[in-house]
This record gives C-alpha cells, sequence and structure tokens, in this order.
C-alpha cells in the first residue's frame, strides 16, 4: 500500500529536514512571532516534496507549450508585482494576498530552470553555435530586466548565475565563456553608472573597506562577524546571544541567519548545518547522475546551481567576503516564497528519484 514511500530518497529530506529544524529554532528565539508562520510553510513545503514523488513530470517536458505557459505566468506575476506590490525598503517585491506575502521572482527562478533544462536537453549538442546561446539568453533577460527594476538587485543576479550556470553544464566553450565573462564585465559596468542605487553601490564597496563606516554601511556585516567569532564551540545557548536579542543585528531572521543561528549554537551547530547542506548537494549529484533523459539530468543540475548560488552568495555576505544584496540562505533563513520554491524544486528532484527507482 505504501510502497511509493521506498522511492522517497530520505537521504534528501533529512538532510532538508535539519536545515529547516535549525531555521525554526532560529526563529522560536529570536522572533517567536514568525515561528508558527515558518512552520506552517514548512509543512506544506515538506508535503510538496514528497507529493512530488507521486507526479509524473514527463508531461510539462514533453509538451512546449506547458513550459511556454508557466514562463508567460511567472512574467506576468513580475508586471503585477510592479502594478500590486507592496514598497518594503525601497523595493516593490511582494504582493500582499493578507494571509501570505507573494514573491514572484521567487516562483519565477523555478521557472527559469524549467525551461533552460528543457531547452538545454535538446540543444546542448549546438551550444557553440551564438543562436543556442542567444535563444537561452532570451529566456534569461526578460524576468531579469523586470527584476532589476523592482529594484531587486540579489534575484536579478542569482537569476543570472542560473542562466550561466546552464550555459557551463552545457559544454560551453572557453572562448565563448571568456566572451561572455567580458561582456558580464561591460554589463556591470554600465549597471553601475546608470542602473544601480546609491545604497546598492555602497554595499558594493563596503566589501573592499571592511572596517569603514562600522555605523553605517558595514553595520550589519561586522555585526555578523561578531556574533559567529564570539559563538565558541558550543555557543551561547538558546535565547542567550546578545547580539541577536538585543536586536544589534538587523535582518538576523532573513539575511543573516546564519550568523543568528551560530551565536547561539556555536562552530558545532553551525557545522551540522553545513554538513547537512553537502548531503543535500550531494543527493542531488547522486540522483542526477542516476536520472534516465538530458531533462532530468539539466533539472538536477539546475537545482544544484540553485542552492549553491544562495548558499555562496548568502555566507559570502554573513561573512563579508561578498555584498549583503538580499538573498537569503536556503532551508534557514526566514521568507515563505524562498522555502515554498526551494521545497518545489525538491518536488521535482523527488519526482526525478521516484522514476529511477522504479
Amino acid at each position: 500500500m505504501f510502497t511509493w514511500l521506498r522511492k522517497i530518497d530520505w537521504a534528501l529530506m533529512g538532510s532538508i529536514g535539519l536545515i529547516v529544524a535549525a531555521g525554526l529554532v532560529m526563529l522560536a528565539s529570536s522572533a517567536p512571532d514568525l515561528f508558527l508562520k515558518q512552520t506552517i510553510v514548512a509543512v506544506v513545503g515538506f508535503s510538496i516534496a514528497i507529493i512530488g514523488s507521486l507526479i509524473d513530470i514527463r508531461p510539462f517536458v514533453s509538451y512546449r507549450w506547458t513550459l511556454l505557459t508557466l514562463f508567460m505566468m511567472s512574467i506576468l506575476g513580475l508586471i503585477l508585482v510592479h502594478i500590486l506590490g507592496t514598497e518594503v525598503n525601497g523595493a516593490k517585491s511582494w504582493i500582499d494576498l493578507g494571509f501570505f506575502n507573494l514573491q514572484p521572482s521567487e516562483f519565477a527562478k523555478v521557472t527559469l530552470m524549467l525551461v533552460l533544462a528543457a531547452f538545454f536537453s535538446r540543444r546542448h549538442i549546438g551550444i557553440r553555435r551564438l543562436g543556442v546561446i542567444a535563444g537561452s539568453f532570451a529566456y534569461f533577460i526578460v524576468p531579469a530586466l523586470l527584476i532589476l527594476t523592482e529594484p531587486d538587485l540579489g534575484s536579478a543576479l542569482i537569476f543570472f548565475g542560473i542562466w550561466f550556470g546552464f550555459l557551463l553544464v552545457a559544454g560551453l566553450p572557453l572562448k565563448h565563456i571568456l566572451a561572455s565573462l567580458a561582456l558580464f564585465v561591460i554589463a556591470g559596468t554600465l549597471a553601475w553608472s546608470f542602473v544601480l542605487r546609491d545604497y546598492q553601490k555602497e554595499r558594493i564597496s563596503a566589501v573592499f573597506h571592511p572596517e569603514a563606516d562600522p555605523l553605517g554601511v558595514n553595520y550589519n556585516v561586522i555585526q555578523s562577524k561578531n556574533a559567529i567569532g564570539s559563538a565558541g564551540i558550543f555557543g551561547k545557548g538558546f535565547k542567550q546571544g546578545a547580539i541577536v536579542q538585543l536586536g544589534f543585528l538587523p535582518a538576523a531572521q532573513t539575511d543573516f541567519a546564519f550568523a543568528s543561528f551560530t551565536e547561539e549554537w556555536g562552530l558545532l551547530g553551525a557545522t551540522i548545518v553545513l554538513m547537512a547542506f553537502g548531503i543535500m548537494i550531494y543527493r542531488i549529484a547522486v540522483i542526477g547522475g542516476q536520472a534516465r533523459g538530458n531533462f532530468y539530468k539539466f533539472m538536477c543540475l539546475g537545482a544544484i546551481i540553485f542552492f549553491g548560488l544562495h548558499f555562496m552568495v548568502n555566507l559570502g555576505s554573513v561573512l563579508g567576503l561578498l555584498p549583503v544584496i538580499g538573498v537569503v540562505f536556503p532551508f534557514l533563513s526566514y521568507g515563505g516564497s524562498n522555502l515554498l520554491t526551494s521545497f518545489v524544486i525538491i518536488g521535482i528532484i523527488q519526482s526525478i528519484a521516484a522514476k529511477t527507482a522504479v
């Protein structure tokens, strides 16, 4: 009766469960009012991931109009956020649904991954052709520009990372990689001059001057490093993290969730979270290696790119190695849209794992 349960990759789900549990413990300590909301979203998310093992995603890839419809719906969501969106910290990135703040850019990441996985599964052999690269670029640039004008630099860079990551795993030749990087540098220079706002420029510059303006642009990162550095091996204990509990660390539940958790649970707790994340990535790679079909393999690679980008950018921000651009730690940070998006991706991975187990 429950033979389908054997098709679920429980090692993958267990590693994610550890990270989610760490995030909930962090919220229970530093923001109890957000604990229940995140718990509800987590329960829904785990259900989506489990149900994913029962769903055959082949119809979504066999018919191009299905993926195109999903892609157009995500574009519509990004347009609607400009019209109906609620402005928070100078950015219109959320639509207030009353019971839930929807962030369309998070769900657009999933549709971009699905579209690019389907695109490259059919055309990776022709990756040397300019037309193939340009075709994939068209899927990336439209949502990226809409997100950049919210403005949400962090999500726009994640979109670029997903697209460029797919190019790399599809076998883009070295000369094309160098040309793409050159174009990215040119685009970055133009964005610096005409697109980025002053506060965004300050955050980027702060990486190269970590001790400058300790009460201004570098304040968050300095407090984050203080929280991590003072934690010790076992941490300060539940509700005992002075930097977080006294409100010295802004965005302690979102951008700096890892620092918030580490202050109270120390090097040991941080290591467990990092090991769980590593196991999650490893299991996705194993599922991708065993998958039958190019789309499934590309989708697993896309999931690794997605989670890996969020992880590296968030951890780099927390440690002061990268600018703080509002990218969260997967499954650990507070945020309903990102958490649900992450579980939808895991649900797709579980569907692929179930097909492999047949």
